[in-house]
């Protein structure tokens, strides 16, 4: 008897990290697996080995992420990307975090739950520092978003935008009695944001090649 039927076919659910493409208009127009959205109070996080969100640490002050969060599937914050990172800030000793490149993804559309995928154009970046390692943060806008769609770069988003982000970033790791090194040493826009997820790219393949 054939018992291939829909439920079947569709019981295994696909790695977001791994298992679900970047598109094929990739930088340009990327996939991006949200995690969080602006009304979650706990800071959600993908679990590499499963790929379900698993509860990372409940916010101890009141900062809520002012956007869509998450990341950009087969994508990885790698040796590429912390060589940038050297070009552009002058530093020496930074690597990359080791996880999939983040993004923000701007939107007037009010979505009330992570754990879905969605279109979003990158139009800049936060090229944020954790301790010693490069932690950059794309910014995007919902693809085809009725607000924000027109947006070319980070320089046509409102100040206040990008400053909430920028507040939230720099704050969102803080522990009560203990504060993280982190630092955003250059807000960029479109073209370094592309060129951030080329390298993001690049050093996922090079990581994960049989993927």
């Amino acid at each position: 008897m054939n018992r291939k039927t829909t439920g079947d076919c569709c019981r295994f659910r696909s790695h977001p990290w791994h298992g679900i493409g970047i598109g094929d208009r990739a930088p340009e127009v990327v996939m991006t697996f949200v995690e969080m959205v602006p009304t979650d109070t706990v800071k959600y996080e993908m679990d590499k080995v499963s790929g379900y969100l698993r509860l990372d640490r409940p916010q101890r002050y009141s900062n809520v992420v002012p956007a869509l969060y998450g990341f950009i599937p087969r994508t990885l914050t790698g040796n590429s990307v912390a060589e940038r990172c050297m070009e552009r800030t002058g530093l020496d000793g930074i690597r990359g975090d080791g996880d999939a490149m983040d993004i923000c993804i701007l939107t007037e559309k009010d979505i009330t739950h992570g754990d879905i995928l969605v279109q979003a154009r990158p139009i800049g970046g936060f090229r944020m520092i954790d301790g010693n390692e490069a932690d950059d943060k794309i910014i995007a806008v919902l693809y085809n978003d009725a607000v924000y769609g027109g947006y070319g770069d980070i320089a046509d988003c409102p100040a206040i935008a990008i400053e909430r982000l920028k507040h939230y970033f720099l704050t969102y790791k803080d522990l009560p009695g203990e504060k993280r090194k982190v630092t955003i040493s250059e807000i960029y826009g479109r073209e370094e944001s592309l060129e951030v997820i080329k390298r993001s790219m690049d050093d996922y393949r090079e990581s994960f090649p049989e993927m």
